[in-house]
């Protein structure tokens, strides 16, 4: 049994959760709590196996409670957060802080909501008790990696200036896909690219109007330039474009350039965005000329999109099973025989150097 513990404010939002999880023969409600002071003890005393946890509450804010735990004993934990410009800022900085997925719930509507929204709730927290997160510091990977610039006398914010110089340039494009942690994979891995590096294009697992905000807290930390992906935008040389929530994201080619195109449509792999549909536009458009990563998440979306990527001829990296919060993604693509190698996730940013620099 799995052994859920909710933390949140609302006594409907309590009272519904307990309903939903009771009807699932796998997961087991160890008890909840209406704010962090209450819970702490109680998860200090009997460790859950998942955390849902609320991030706006009253006595303690759910981000420095997941903060404080995320230090000392981390526990899977998933934020269950309203959607609104500031819910979804501090559920992003939650996810950053280690948290391994986003429940979004809206302020009306709340109960009728989460009943509708009950299986993929429980597939979250089935997914998020296989998850390893891992102990952090006060400083995230971004913030290291400044620091690390700073010393070395370079500012973090800055921009190269040659970006400019190559936008136009043939740009041979990087794509990566990733779900259960993968904001804080991606962060570690931009945060490590210079100002210069080829156009990225991104997917990963995330819901509606949370995506603006990650792409926004990215780009205020990496020196490349990081948005959420607008249809028909060009992927240039110094740019990170991240696919909105509950949108696909394909890449096409015209006249040696390469441009992404959103767009509706069913789920595929019961996700959506899927990295699958992203990957095999890219097989399809640029093949050799394409480097393709697929980083830690439950699941196996991007695995069949990593084959014919690698069948096409594009390098394709698979992050290793130490350094993966879950490592079902690239366990999948391993076994289709799709990967040529598999790399700690400090180690990618280096291979997305070298695939540049091969020319």
């Amino acid at each position: 049994m799995i052994k859920v513990y909710v933390v949140d404010d609302s006594a409907v939002v309590r009272q519904t959760l307990q309903q939903l999880i009771q009807g699932d023969a796998e997961i087991e409600l160890m008890g909840s709590a209406p704010n962090p002071l209450i819970a702490g003890p109680v998860i200090q005393k009997t460790r859950p196996d998942v955390l849902l946890l609320d991030i706006e509450m009253p006595g303690m804010d759910g981000l420095t409670f997941l903060r404080r735990i995320m230090e000392t004993d981390p526990i899977p934990t998933v934020i269950c957060s309203t959607l609104t410009a500031q819910g979804s800022k501090m559920a992003v900085e939650a996810l950053a802080a280690g948290a391994v997925a986003v429940v979004a719930k809206p302020r009306i509507g709340l109960k009728q909501f989460l009943e509708e929204s009950r299986r993929e709730l429980l597939t979250t927290l089935k997914a998020a008790a296989r998850a390893r997160p891992r102990r952090t510091g006060t400083a995230g990977p971004a913030a290291r990696a400044a620091s690390v610039s700073a010393a070395a006398g370079a500012s973090p914010a800055r921009r190269s200036p040659l970006a400019g110089l190559h936008a136009l340039a043939v740009n041979k494009p990087v794509v990566i896909g990733s779900s259960t942690g993968g904001t804080q994979a991606i962060e570690s891995v931009l945060a490590a690219l210079p100002g210069d590096s080829p156009g990225i294009a991104i997917v990963q697992h995330m819901p509606e109007k949370f995506t603006a905000m990650y792409a926004q807290r990215l780009d205020g930390i990496c020196d490349v330039n990081i948005r959420e992906a607008r249809d028909g935008e060009r992927l240039e040389r110094g740019v990170v474009l991240i696919a909105p929530g509950n949108r696909h994201m394909t890449l096409r080619k015209s006249a040696g350039q390469y441009f992404v195109a959103i767009a509706d449509g069913p789920p595929v792999n019961r996700h959506k965005p899927s990295v699958d549909v992203l990957f095999r536009s890219v097989a399809e458009c640029a093949g050799a000329d394409a480097l393709a990563i697929i980083l830690t998440g439950m699941g196996d979306d991007g695995a069949r999109g990593m084959k014919q990527l690698h069948e096409a001829g594009a390098r394709t990296i698979a992050q290793n099973e130490e350094t993966c919060v879950v490592f079902g993604m690239p366990r999948e693509a391993i076994k289709l025989g799709a990967v040529d190698d598999v790399l700690p996730i400090e180690s990618v940013a280096g291979a997305i150097r070298a695939f540049d620099a091969r020319g």
